[in-house]
């Protein structure tokens, strides 16, 4: 049985990966007191209320990168982890995924991808051949990484975005919607345009 935590839009695309993986689905929880249920499931305020077999697993179903960090370490080895992958998404044999990562409905993974803990592979992101996505990443819908690109952890790939061969994505940078990335992209710098320039670095997380 899967549990999410956060119940906002996301969320709702998590929900309809399970149902399409015919998961069970215990519930979600929430801080927001005024959300008691997301599709056609009860949203609670605790986990500890809800969670309560080893082998349930838990989804962060937070859109932001540095959210779910945050909520990840405050809850080391206090939950099991599970991994999410759309049927319609093709995922090489040779690719590895880590716990709490979601990959969407389009998505192509091809071989010898690495891809981290607790990422967003978003709806049709094309990931070619020996590429790093670092833990906490989310990379948007139709975003293409051409082979042995490296995305550090954090790191934010916005919608349409394209990426080159060989570059290297710093940790926790900000890469904006349709921009072409020709050059390494320094950890926590923002790049926008084509081809890609930096306009201002992130704080910590990303911010």
């Amino acid at each position: 049985m899967f549990y999410l935590i956060g119940a906002g839009g996301h969320a709702k695309v998590i929900l309809e990966i399970l149902e399409d993986q015919m998961e069970l689905i215990g519930g979600l929880v929430d801080t927001n007191n005024t959300i008691t249920q997301l599709l056609d499931y009860p949203v609670t305020k605790g986990l500890e209320d809800i969670y309560r077999i080893e082998e349930d697993k838990v989804i962060v179903s937070i859109g932001a990168n540095h959210i779910r960090k945050i909520i990840t370490d405050r809850s080391k080895n206090k939950y099991r982890y599970g991994r999410l992958v759309h049927s319609k998404a093709i995922v090489s044999s040779r690719s590895s995924i880590g716990v709490g990562t979601v990959i969407m409905p389009g998505v192509v993974i091809n071989t010898g991808v690495s891809i981290g803990e607790h990422c967003i592979i978003n709806t049709s992101t094309s990931i070619d051949h020996d590429c790093y996505v670092g833990d906490f990443a989310h990379l948007s819908p139709n975003s293409t990484l051409a082979g042995n690109v490296q995305v550090g952890e954090g790191a934010h790939i916005g919608i349409g975005a394209s990426i080159i061969p060989g570059i290297k994505i710093g940790k926790w940078a900000t890469i904006g919607a349709g921009a072409v990335i020709i050059r390494d992209v320094p950890d926590f710098a923002v790049v926008i345009g084509v081809p890609g320039k930096v306009i201002r670095y992130n704080n910590t997380y990303g911010e």
